[in-house]
């Protein structure tokens, strides 16, 4: 065996462990992401049951203003976070191989 391969060898097996994912500070994405999803069904829930006390009586007009507006911005960013994430793939997808 060469010198040179087996440097190779070393320097490929020390850089190895370099390319291995770490955890996030705050968790691991997956906890972060699947937050955010509760939060984002949440907010969809809150919406839903203040239009429907709002229909019954139970809720001012203020307050069903109030829940609509929540929940638009949080479809609104929903929407946005996905149009990003389609556009990085699409990018990903006309990279030269």
């Amino acid at each position: 065996m060469d010198v040179r391969t087996s440097l190779a060898a070393q320097s490929y097996a020390q850089a190895r462990p370099a390319t291995a994912p770490r955890p996030a500070a705050g968790g691991s994405g997956q906890s972060t992401f699947g937050a955010l999803a509760n939060d984002f069904a949440a907010v969809l829930r809150e919406g839903e049951d203040t239009a429907r006390a709002a229909m019954t009586g139970g809720a001012d007009p203020h307050a069903l203003v109030q829940a609509l507006a929540a929940t638009e911005l949080a479809v609104e960013t929903a929407v946005a976070v996905r149009d990003r994430v389609v556009e990085a793939y699409q990018e990903i997808l006309r990279m030269p191989v």
